[in-house]
C-alpha cells in the first residue's frame, strides 16, 4: 500500500507543475509616446520565438531570472522579460541596446507588451 501512494504521488507532481517557459501566440506591441502600436505577431515555443513577418529570423530565450529574448534583425536589440510575468495574458517588455556600452541590461531603451492571442 505505501508503494501505491508513492507511485501515485509521483504520478501527480508532474501532471500539477506550471511552465516557466513561453508558449503561445502574441501581439507585439511598442511603446512610443505613451501609445502602443502593434508591430507584428510572435509565437513563442520553448527556446525559440518566431515573428510573422518572414524576414525576421528566429530568435532565441534564454531563461533565468531574467527571461531574454535575443536575435532580431537588429542583433544589438535585446528584450527583457521579468519571469513573474510569464503567467499573465498581458505581458510587459522592456527593450535594450547592447551597443549602449556598460550593463547594457540597466539602461531600457524602450518597452512594450505581448498580448496574447486566445
Amino acid at each position: 500500500m505505501k508503494y501505491f501512494a508513492s507511485v501515485l504521488i509521483l504520478l501527480l507532481i508532474p501532471l500539477s507543475q506550471k511552465t516557466d517557459k513561453l508558449n503561445g501566440r502574441y501581439n507585439y506591441l511598442i511603446e512610443n509616446e505613451n501609445v502602443y502600436i502593434q508591430k507584428d505577431k510572435i509565437t513563442f515555443k520553448d527556446s525559440v520565438f518566431i515573428f510573422d513577418n518572414k524576414f525576421m529570423p528566429k530568435g532565441k530565450i534564454s531563461y533565468g531570472n531574467i527571461i531574454l529574448l535575443e536575435n532580431f534583425i537588429n542583433t544589438d536589440l535585446i528584450i527583457t522579460i521579468s519571469k513573474d510575468q510569464i503567467q499573465k495574458d498581458t505581458i510587459e517588455f522592456y527593450m535594450h541596446d547592447k551597443s549602449g556600452g556598460g550593463n547594457y541590461l540597466d539602461i531600457t531603451s524602450g518597452k512594450g507588451r505581448l498580448i496574447k492571442i486566445k
